[in-house]
């Protein structure tokens, strides 16, 4: 699963208010290189939730590769800086599409509902009584 994925999940689970964000539980992750798409990431960036990610990068014990407020589009965007190892549109892109929980949970922020995260792919269906 994508930090990608994971900024986009919400729990549905009877009694959960916004279920959202989903905290972040990995026991085993890794990083898989992807072509760097800057018309992606411009298209993307404004349906991110900023702190959900930095706190899922943080889960991860990860804490210097986000900053804690989204750097301006100027620096995200500067010519050439995708081309910078470190740049901003870097560390963004690899937050977002490089890295993969493959074992873990996510956790209801309301009702602490575990959602079990197996072979890279989150399991968010419900038992029946709590739908």
């Amino acid at each position: 699963m994508r930090l990608l994925t994971h900024n986009m999940l919400a729990s549905n689970v009877r009694g959960a208010t916004t279920g959202y964000p989903l905290k972040l539980e990995a026991a085993k992750w890794v990083t898989k290189e992807v072509e760097l798409n800057a018309d992606f990431i411009r298209g993307l960036l404004p349906k991110i939730d900023w702190r959900a990610l930095v706190a899922a990068t943080r889960a991860l014990g990860l804490p210097e590769l986000l900053p804690e407020e989204q750097p301006p589009e100027e620096e995200i965007f500067a010519e050439g800086a995708a081309g910078v190892e470190g740049s901003a549109i870097r560390r963004i892109h690899h937050a977002l599409l490089e890295i993969h929980v493959q074992e873990g949970s996510l956790v209801c922020p309301d009702t602490s509902r575990c959602f079990p995260i197996d072979k890279g792919i989150p399991n968010m269906m419900l038992h029946e009584d709590e739908v």
